[in-house]
């Protein structure tokens, strides 16, 4: 018998050397060995609890803890280290009345109330974590936790200005804790102040430079405040530490977008897709690209894929109608820029493309009514104004083209296609008389 206790207790040491070399699954081979000879040890089971949170067992872990309590139930220390991995499952209803047993059995044990504040927060009750931060601070004024559980409480509640407060006191409290300054930078982020977001991101990177997350964060704040340059830099840092960071390439590949550099753009749309990374929008970023190149057919297909793929979204749908537009397939486009009509009626521009397609078509009429619903919506529409004019000197009625054109001249006076026109109706109306007298003669004659 006293060898085998002999044995147990050479395991256990032997469990802790590897669980410093961080051999966590040797280590929990030899705690377990260990409890077989002798599993009335609390503490040996709170070390295996442990181990086997390491290994990612978490569920078994807190089986563990929870034989370790059985056996010493009035252990803070593991008491303690059960609630935090019951948070770190996602139960904080059971974590609360861990703590809260904690509590009760250690009134002065700080980190009871301490961690409810984080297990209220989570469970949406913020007066509960309010009242937990208060009791910990008796105990405790100065424990940096409790500011920072604290700060994600009332940052959950839109309290922003407050949440900076609470983390800006951990900062003073603790330099170096983790985290809390990506917390400040998100929460200046929110309120648009891009300055002090962006002090705070390089600050937190101070700690780990080659944190790609907290970089990809940074490209973003930059693209909000309108620092397209800067947002490149960043997302270029980001794919030389991890060529494989897909989100990296099509985030940069949208900034040459916005930048007309469609080539670039479209080589970085590429490889995104290549890298495998889920991409909801690839398919319509690289239809655009290929459209602006004049790449048309290539433009078509990866605009048909993206209309499959986000039929309620009218853009998708303009894009591709411009794509067959530019093919001359004028019926294809009237049916794209209708899907699109369909889903946002209220498009001037898009009410124009249709009217485009339609004079193309030579249906002028119905070409004129979408003309005249891209003016209604945008009474400063010039553009739409001349195809308008111009499809009623087709169809002849001579007064809607020079009101058309008054109406132009009265929102453009620079605009000199207007005015000739105007100066210049007597004749089109001599030659669309003499076009139908020469019609009717023809006529004649082939009778």
């Amino acid at each position: 018998m006293m060898n085998d206790w002999f044995e147990a207790e050479q395991r256990v040491e032997r469990a802790q050397q590897l669980a410093e070399a961080r051999r966590w699954a040797d280590a929990i081979v030899e705690i377990e060995a260990a409890l077989e000879i002798n599993p009335h040890n609390a503490s040996w089971h709170a070390h295996h609890a442990f181990l086997l949170d390491q290994s990612g067992r978490q569920d078994e872990s807190l089986q563990a803890y929870q034989r370790s309590l059985d056996l010493e139930p009035t252990d803070p220390d593991v008491r303690f280290a059960y609630g935090v991995a019951l948070m770190s499952l996602g139960r904080y209803a059971r974590a609360v009345k861990v703590f809260a047993e904690l509590a009760r059995q250690n009134p002065n044990d700080e980190r009871a109330y301490c961690h409810r504040i984080a297990a209220f927060a989570e469970l949406g009750r913020h007066d509960r974590a309010e009242e937990m931060f208060y009791l910990a601070q008796q105990i405790d004024e100065d424990c940096p936790h409790c500011f920072y559980y604290m700060g994600e409480s009332l940052s959950a509640r839109g309290r922003t200005d407050q949440a900076i407060a609470c983390w800006k006191r951990v900062l003073e409290l603790e330099p170096d804790y983790p985290g809390v300054n990506a917390k400040i930078g998100r929460a200046y982020r929110s309120q648009r102040r891009y300055g002090e977001a962006r002090e705070a991101y390089l600050n937190e990177l101070r700690n780990d430079a080659g944190d790609t997350e907290l970089l990809f964060e940074l490209a973003e704040l930059a693209v909000e405040a309108k620092q397209p340059a800067s947002a490149a830099a960043k997302l270029q840092q980001i794919i030389e530490l991890d060529p494989d960071h897909g989100r990296a390439y099509f985030a940069l590949g949208e900034i040459h977008l916005q930048r007309n550099r469609y080539a670039k753009a479209l080589q970085c749309f590429e490889k995104a897709e290549a890298l495998g990374e889920h991409l909801p929008l690839i398919n319509v970023r690289k239809g655009e690209a290929a459209l602006h190149l004049g790449r048309f057919n290539e433009a078509r297909e990866h605009l048909e894929s993206a209309c499959e793929q986000h039929p309620r979204e009218p853009g998708v749908h303009v894009a591709l109608g411009d794509a067959w537009l530019n093919l001359r397939r004028f019926d294809r486009a009237l049916e794209a820029f209708r899907r699109s009509l369909a889903l946002e009626p209220e498009a001037p521009q898009v009410h124009h493309r249709a009217a485009i397609c339609l004079f193309k078509l030579a249906r002028h009429e119905a070409g004129l009514r979408h003309c005249h619903q891209a003016i209604r919506l945008d009474p400063n529409y010039v553009s739409a104004m001349r195809d308008a004019a111009v499809a009623y000197l087709h169809l002849g009625q001579w007064s809607s083209v020079k009101a058309m054109a008054r109406r132009a001249l009265e929102v453009d006076p620079t605009a000199e296609a207007f005015r000739r026109l105007s100066s210049r109706l007597w004749l089109y109306r001599i030659r669309h008389h003499l076009r139908a007298l020469l019609l009717l003669l023809l006529g004649k004659s082939k009778r």
